[in-house]
């Protein structure tokens, strides 16, 4: 064999590995659960917020026409609304929907 072919390795070299007894190696393997689960938990959290914010977006946009309508000619001391008790339920029925999603 000529020098040539001979690998100059350094003795201080490391490569990348360390050697572990039973009990470390579970206890490495049990935070990478804690971790996998807590990932897991912490992405069902932002679903759920992402969900409440859509209902919330939902709602915001159901009662400002309401508001802005009541808001008109202030002018005016009285609201002409014909059949609005009908209105009132159809509209408690659309916010009770989206409320309970």
């Amino acid at each position: 064999m000529s020098k040539e072919n001979i690998i100059d390795i350094d003795e201080d070299f490391d490569f990348g590995f360390s050697l572990v007894d039973e009990s470390e190696l579970d206890a490495v393997q049990q935070a990478q659960q804690q971790v996998q689960s807590s990932s897991a938990a912490q992405q069902e959290v932002v679903q759920q917020a992402e969900t409440t914010q859509q209902r919330l977006d939902k709602l915001f946009n159901m009662i400002m026409p309401l508001l802005n309508n009541l808001a008109k000619n202030p002018e005016k001391e009285y609201i002409m609304w014909p059949d609005r008790v009908d209105k009132i339920e159809a509209f408690r029925d659309r916010l009770t929907k989206v409320y309970k999603g």
